[in-house]
């Protein structure tokens, strides 16, 4: 469930805003002018094939490389002109982490402290209270190799969240981790945004971006393909149906032959009845059941998840499976 209790996002506060952004590499157009707008203290998820260009966009918006073409505005300051103040407020944390492990986790954080200039006291307390907040504290002593995949990639966020950044850059924090740690990291993530931290998600985990995210964008061949929540973006996508189920073959020919309009299947004795699964759809098909005086033995409705909208939008053989555009 998105984190945020935002209202109307078009009256919100941009964190990020992008207008046009375009980024090639050679004769290969990896974002052909996409436009962005992120509304303070939410979660936006961008999901795309492998290649379609999600890391690129983000070390464009974190300053990492330069667009081609195109404005931006992090925290309110112009990406070209003010790429200092954008570092200053902003934090990204890789689909691969950024620890050493040949120093402790505490030592790692006092590295990150010293990187943002804190003096030798605050940046101990800094680094005691966010290794503290994600359960670190007893292994804080130890070598950051011996951590466990979830362990580093926690202890990366909280590197990440010592210069106190408004917005952050999680490019695929859930990559290689198992169903345990990722649950972890999306009560993280929901406990920045309730702090009035704004994420910026890139993901290959269609369930991450539904459980998470207040907007997603699917991007694909270098452009937005669409934008939306995802009740919005699932909406785009027909294929919404009901099915009944029936046991007694008598009571499924009188269905069929009463229901002329659904699709029937002899072999399962079930109905498929086209529906958007809203109240009123699935109000009108009961009715229509009633009148006809059939009783189902089971009765159940699909909409569209994002998987549909993923391959509607970029096609069934590109479902993200491996972390992508390492070499970029």
């Amino acid at each position: 469930m998105p984190t945020s209790s935002q209202g109307d996002d078009r009256h919100s506060p941009a964190a990020i805003s992008a207008l046009g952004l375009r980024k090639s590499y050679g004769d290969k157009t990896v974002l052909d002018g996409i436009d962005l707008r992120i509304p303070a203290g939410s979660v936006f998820a961008l999901l795309g094939p492998n290649g379609a260009g999600k890391t690129t966009a983000v070390k464009i918006l974190s300053t990492l490389i330069g667009a081609d073409g195109g404005q931006a505005q992090v925290a309110g300051h112009d990406l070209a002109a003010e790429p200092q103040a954008v570092r200053a407020a902003i934090g990204v944390t890789g689909q691969f982490s950024a620890v050493d492990g040949l120093i402790t986790g505490e030592e790692n954080m006092l590295l990150m402290a010293d990187l943002h200039h804190l003096s030798k006291a605050e940046g101990r307390r800094v680094a005691a209270e966010l290794l503290e907040r994600f359960d670190l504290t007893e292994a804080a002593k130890k070598p950051a190799s011996t951590y466990s995949g979830g362990m580093k990639r926690r202890l990366d966020i909280a590197m990440t969240l010592v210069g106190d950044p408004r917005i952050i850059f999680l490019d695929e924090p859930t990559t290689g981790l198992d169903p345990r740690s990722r649950h972890t990291m999306w009560k993280i993530i929901r406990e920045l945004v309730a702090g009035g931290v704004t994420v910026f998600l890139t993901t290959q985990y269609l369930e991450e971006a539904d459980e998470l995210a207040d907007r997603i964008a699917v991007l694909n061949d270098g452009r937005i393909a669409a934008e939306g929540t995802a009740d919005e973006l699932k909406r785009l996508i027909p294929g919404g149906h009901v099915r009944l189920r029936f046991t007694d073959p008598t009571a499924y020919r009188t269905a069929a032959h009463a229901l002329h309009d659904a699709t029937q299947d002899d072999e399962a004795l079930s109905l498929q009845i086209l529906s958007d699964g809203s109240q009123r759809d699935l109000r009108t098909i009961l009715d229509r059941l009633d009148t006809a005086a059939i009783e189902a033995d089971e009765l159940t409705v699909h909409t569209p998840d994002l998987d549909d909208v993923f391959f509607a939008l970029t096609g069934p053989a590109t479902l993200p499976a491996q972390p992508e555009e390492t070499a970029r």
